[in-house]
């Protein structure tokens, strides 16, 4: 099976179903399916070859899934880059993956130069294009050009399975990027897992907010292609009383968060709204504070809580069922559908409940490897038993109870060493979100002449009045003495990731 056999299939099924609404516009399965057909014959009669890569450069909107679809019928390989990107990066995204098009807003067209070696650069045409766009004269077009002219029918298959589908660049939160090579296989395995353990149906309208370019986003839109459902494509959470107003008008069923979202979404008063559809939330990308999954159920106590945890390399390792939620807050649960996990030390061998040791992953689901990136692909992806298998060791820390249920110590990188003793940043961060009005906290280690490593905190408490003196009583009360921040300082915000993640790495 090809990934753009879920938007074919659903075609077939429901064709007249709405699949997705976006910019305030609303798309059957049907339209989909043939915009699709159209932008992938375009791309095609511009020599766009099997295998190469498009670069799709566009914020939430009709036209980055109309992309996505169209490149993968075209026999090519999507890269989904955020729209936040500055030039710079753009520039090395671009030749690291090789690009030979570009699907790109009108707004941001002037970050791609000249760029030689483009076959094709498609323009989401929102206002007109200036004259920065004049280097690609005689490649550039637009989709409003693309739909007018191209036919609509299906465009004959150029892959098997066993061909790359997307390349998905790290956040490189913890430095440069990589890109992530994900095959047909790999994405329709993981795709499948998640609808199975989500219980995902046609019945349901899926709101996300989360950029395509992240893993965790562009899941919510292949799952719900696969299953027929409805998709609520959000440019961001930036006005979240117009999200949430939004969730009553679509009778949204399933919402997809990160912890930043859910830190706006538990400050606002929610009465205000009808979210009497809601079925399931999920939150996935960084761990969901202790605190913050008390107050969703309390805010929630009649929707299916979902803890997630995953990691590019692998699209998803685990999750913990809805009715473990309440008695494992912490605990991101076991394996998702299919798939295997266990915890190593850095001997390689396997540990046992309560010690701590590294994730590996094995599965479908484990992506190919690193694209032009060998030395870091042998690090991250290594040998399984079976020959020619290939597994994944993930760079997370966890834990197992006695009873299987994981839960997530620190990045492997993240871990402080104070006082010859390590210290995991979640376990202190989990404190510092339950003082009152905290709404963001990271915690990291900096250099120390007597304790080798101290505590730094850094924390968001909007509205209150905080002391350095009251955050570490707080820490002292509930925190071995190790464990208490040495410093702490107040932010109005924490940097983060496109995709919400808190930025370790510019704290350090």
């Amino acid at each position: 099976m090809l990934v753009q056999d879920f938007l074919i299939q659903s075609a077939q099924r429901c064709p007249e179903q709405i699949g997705l609404v976006s910019a305030g516009r609303r798309f059957s399965f049907r339209e989909l399916d043939e915009m699709s057909n159209q932008l992938a014959r375009a791309l095609i009669e511009a020599g766009v070859a099997r295998g190469e890569r498009v670069a799709i450069y566009l914020p939430n909107c009709p036209e980055a899934v109309i992309g996505i679809f169209g490149v993968l019928k075209a026999g090519a390989v999507f890269v989904m880059v955020n729209p936040t990107t500055k030039r710079e990066k753009l520039e090395y995204l671009l030749t690291d993956c090789g690009a030979v098009a570009v699907l790109v807003d009108g707004n941001l067209v002037a970050n791609l130069g000249s760029s030689p070696g483009l076959k094709a650069v498609i323009v989401r045409e929102r206002r007109p294009v200036g004259p920065a766009a004049s280097p690609l004269t005689g490649i550039a077009s637009s989709f409003r050009a693309v739909f007018a002219k191209q036919p609509r029918d299906q465009v004959p298959v150029r892959n098997i399975d066993l061909d790359l589908a997307c390349l998905i660049y790290t956040s490189g939160s913890t430095g440069e990027a990589k890109g992530v090579m994900c095959g047909h296989s790999n994405v329709t395995f993981v795709t499948k897992s998640i609808v199975e353990y989500l219980g995902n149906s046609a019945a349901d309208v899926v709101l996300s907010v989360l950029p395509l370019s992240f893993s965790y986003g562009l899941y919510q839109l292949m799952a719900s292609t696969c299953c027929g459902a409805r998709l609520i494509l959000e440019e961001s959470f930036a006005f979240p009383a117009a999200i949430l107003k939004t969730m009553g008008v679509e009778r949204v069923s399933g919402f997809a968060g990160v912890p930043t979202v859910y830190s706006i979404l538990l400050s606002l008063e929610l009465s205000a709204f009808d979210l009497s559809t809601l079925r399931y939330l999920t939150n996935a990308a960084a761990a969901l504070p202790v605190e913050h999954v008390r107050k969703i159920r309390e805010r929630f106590p009649a929707v299916s809580l979902y803890l997630m945890h995953g990691l590019t390399e692998v699209a998803r390792t685990v999750y913990l069922p809805p009715q473990q939620v309440d008695a494992r807050p912490s605990s991101v649960g076991h394996a998702i559908p299919g798939t295997e996990v266990w915890l190593e030390d850095e001997m390689g061998r396997r540990v046992g409940p309560g010690e701590v040791g590294e994730m590996v992953v094995r599965g479908r689901h484990v992506m190919r490897g690193y694209w032009n990136n060998p030395e870091a692909t042998q690090a991250r992806f290594r040998e399984g038993q079976i020959p020619g298998e290939r597994i994944c060791y993930s760079g997370d820390l966890f834990r197992t109870d006695a009873e299987g249920y994981m839960y997530f110590v620190a990045r492997k990188d993240d871990i402080i060493k104070c006082r010859g003793e390590k210290v995991s940043p979640r376990e202190v961060e989990n404190v510092l979100y339950a003082l009152e009005g905290v709404t963001e906290a990271a915690v990291i280690g900096v250099p120390d002449p007597v304790f080798g490593q101290a505590i730094k905190a850094f924390v968001v408490a909007p509205g209150r009045e905080l002391s350095s003196q009251q955050v570490m009583a707080h820490c002292k009360a509930h925190l071995e003495d190790l464990m208490v921040p040495k410093h702490v300082e107040f932010r109005d915000a924490l940097p983060k990731t496109p995709s919400g993640k808190i930025r370790k790495i510019d704290l350090r």
